[in-house]
């Protein structure tokens, strides 16, 4: 029961002081379940949120669903869900009419414009976090002619963000598997020496 709590009282809060849509809740949804409550580690959330990346519909739904799924099972999915997406849904419902109609009021769009750098900062700081993992895997020069191309296919070419991840994923998956090859390679010429140094 404690895990079911825990996950409605992390998301409500995601959901309720996630402002800018999606890509602003992620810094949120990483606090909640990295630091706060620990239920995973920093590399598996970067890793789920790059895979979630390459699915269809809403970045913060697919991974409220995928750590309720992980910390409780199908029950906690639909707790983290319902627990993200409930207090906003209530708020719009509830407060739109009364929002509209000061639409174009300076006072709405000041509170607008204040959040505004906080969610940049937030975005910022986890951008680094990523920065920093990808270059002790890749290295320096790896990770900046990754971080080159992901600028030029995402801002300039304008393709699809699943799609250039979907291309990173399989390019690593690829890679992975190349190096693997040649390590079993060196293995294996490695033991013949070996063999052959034991015969003489």
């Amino acid at each position: 029961m404690k895990r079911y709590l825990e996950l409605t009282i992390g998301f409500a809060r995601t959901g309720v002081t996630g402002y800018g849509g999606g890509p602003a809740t992620i810094p949120l949804i990483e606090y909640e379940a990295v630091k706060k409550y620990r239920w995973m580690t920093e590399e598996e959330f970067g890793e789920t949120l790059a895979l979630a990346n390459t699915l269809p519909g809403p970045i913060a739904t697919k991974m409220a669903a995928y750590i309720g799924y992980k910390v409780q099972g199908v029950v906690g999915a639909v707790v983290a869900i319902l627990a993200h997406v409930l207090p906003s849904l209530i708020g719009m419902v509830g407060l739109l009419g009364f929002l509209y109609s000061f639409r174009n009021s300076p006072i709405v769009s000041g509170m607008v414009e204040g959040v505004t750098p906080v969610i940049g900062v937030m975005l910022a700081g986890l951008a680094y976090k990523f920065f920093e993992k990808g270059k002790k895997g890749l290295g320096i020069p790896i990770m900046g002619a990754s971080v080159g191309l992901c600028f030029v296919f995402l801002e300039l070419v304008k393709v699809h963000p699943g799609i250039v991840i979907a291309l990173f994923l399989l390019t690593a998956f690829f890679t992975a598997m190349y190096k693997e090859k040649e390590k079993e390679k060196r293995l294996q010429v490695n033991t013949e020496i070996e063999r052959k140094e034991k015969r003489l």
